[in-house]
């Protein structure tokens, strides 16, 4: 007897090995991937400059790296407190020396985009359809973090699908011209400040971009094994939002068979036997 819907083993198109040079970019979800393949030997960099959760602050993230941006005053937002903040990225890119926060963002960028540059495989992650835009209109694109500024400063919207789907194919076709491999998955985070029905309608509108850009990437289930294969609050953290150690362990282990050969496999555990013996601290007896 069957007692759950288990998912029918993913095929990646290509393999992952520890000769890869792999960049993962997205929401939190990702760098609790990203940690497990570091345990394992691989060479990956994840989230440097913190989760991203909305596609379209991820795609303007890429296309400037892609870009070789530099950062000016002019993306520096200050407050009525007179801190600089940069939106496009995590609240630690706050500060009251507008000079020093654009040195340390430029720096952070750069060691991203050398990674970058080098790597042969992206993983992206969406997390949310939700964006947060400036009331004032000064910002084409959602911010990438509120930086816990006052909300009244922000209007929050929906991203809607052709949105995701007309910023991303095009990005998608430039990297994959420069020969990465490309996976795409969806958080299985909930992000229940939307209620369950919000939450529901931010992952359809992924679902269905992501839908339509499966010709320019690979799509791992991420978001479909954590609803309707593990589909159980027991393997949800205590905040009912994010999923337990054991469900990203059980994620992984699925993106593994899809996405690495026996060689690679074999290589991996002896990294996690190695790394968990690291840990492991001797008991001394006096």
């Amino acid at each position: 007897m069957r007692f759950r819907t288990e998912i029918e083993q993913p095929r990646g198109s290509f393999s992952i090995s520890h000769d890869s040079a792999i960049v993962m970019l997205g929401s939190c979800f990702t760098d609790n991937i990203g940690e497990r393949l570091g345990r394992d030997g691989f060479n990956v960099c994840h989230n440097p400059l913190g989760p991203l959760y909305n596609p379209l602050s991820l795609a303007d993230c890429i296309r400037k790296l892609i870009d070789d941006y530099h950062y000016t005053f002019d993306d520096i937002y200050t407050d009525s407190q007179g801190m600089s903040h940069c939106l496009d990225y995590a609240s630690r890119y706050s500060g009251c020396d507008a000079e020093e926060l654009l040195d340390k963002i430029n720096n952070d960028l750069g060691i991203l985009k050398k990674a970058f540059d080098t790597a042969d495989t992206l993983i992206v992650t969406f997390g949310s359809a939700h964006g947060f835009y400036m009331t004032d209109d000064s910002r084409r694109l959602p911010v990438g973090n509120c930086h816990k500024l006052d909300a009244r400063l922000f209007e929050q919207r929906m991203i809607d699908t052709d949105a995701i789907v007309g910023l991303w194919q095009p990005l998608l076709q430039d990297i994959a011209m420069s020969g990465k491999r490309i996976i795409l998955t969806i958080s299985p985070i909930r992000h229940l400040a939307y209620g369950l029905t919000g939450n529901s309608l931010t992952k359809a509108h992924l679902l269905l971009a992501c839908e339509q850009l499966r010709q320019y990437a690979d799509y791992f289930p991420s978001f479909e094994i954590m609803i309707d294969d593990l589909r159980d609050y027991r393997f949800y953290d205590a905040d009912m939002k994010h999923p337990s150690a054991v469900a990203v362990d059980y994620i992984y282990e699925i993106f593994g068979k899809t996405y690495f050969d026996d060689d690679t496999t074999a290589k991996a555990l002896e990294y996690r036997r190695i790394s968990k013996s690291a840990l492991h601290r001797q008991i001394l007896q006096s």
